[in-house]
């Protein structure tokens, strides 16, 4: 299916293959027009896409490019790394309906060294962690039936994310998912050759993936509390 969104372009490429020489604000800056034109615009036009092929399998996490889109400017506060910009561009996709911050979210990374498209829960918080782990404990093996799709494994590879040395505290060591309960992390992750985005069917890489995940995605953030949705009177009385 033809989307009209041709890929990034060969300026975008060579914008990120100056910024990796250059990171700093006196290259940025006289080039900022080219990023808005080959990078920013192109990628806020890519997630709006993305979005409408999400509408028929995850509507939940459709998220408005002004959202999705990641700063582009690094935050060099805490960081020993000073350099001024990220070396990417890249945007992400959360569940709407989400009480709080944490769950699992989809997404998707722009550079000239790679292409990378994943999705999962990354950094989240203590609370948000045992939830998902005690809704793995009860149903680990749906969980088990989920990230063993051969689809899944063939656009993705393996589940990937940090682990405890041990099972965690409050779960009992031979539980008969053990090995799942030390992930701190919970990960499908790819990176792909660059060329990828530069190319029409950026977009079908893209979806393909996240339909792929959207199971896994939707076992993660069952786990987790939703907002409490305000009733509209028209609902009551019609």
């Amino acid at each position: 299916m033809s989307t009209g969104f041709p890929g990034f372009s060969a300026e975008a490429m060579t914008f990120f293959r100056g910024l990796a020489r250059n990171n700093k604000r006196e290259w940025f800056l006289p080039r900022k027009p080219v990023f808005e034109e080959h990078v920013k615009l192109p990628m806020h036009r890519l997630v709006e896409i993305v979005n409408g092929s999400m509408k028929s399998f995850a509507p939940d996490y459709v998220t408005e490019p002004a959202r999705a889109v990641y700063r582009f400017y690094r935050d060099t506060r805490f960081s020993k790394d000073k350099t001024p910009y990220k070396d990417h561009i890249a945007a992400s996709f959360h569940h709407r309906g989400l009480a709080g911050k944490g769950g699992a979210g989809y997404y998707f990374a722009v550079s000239h060294k790679e292409f990378a498209v994943g999705g999962g829960v990354y950094m989240t918080m203590p609370e948000t962690l045992l939830a998902i782990r005690q809704h793995l404990a009860e149903n680990h093996a749906e969980f088990r039936r989920i990230v063993k799709s051969a689809t899944l494994r063939r656009l993705l590879g393996e589940m990937q994310g940090e682990q405890l040395s041990r099972v965690p505290k409050g779960f009992s060591t031979d539980h008969p998912a053990a090995e799942l309960l030390r992930y701190k992390q919970f990960l499908f992750y790819v990176e792909l050759p660059a060329e990828m985005a530069t190319k029409p069917t950026v977009h079908s890489e893209i979806v393909k993936r996240f339909r792929a995940m959207a199971p896994f995605m939707d076992f993660l953030n069952a786990a987790l509390p939703r907002e409490k949705r305000k009733l509209d009177p028209r609902e009551l009385f019609g």
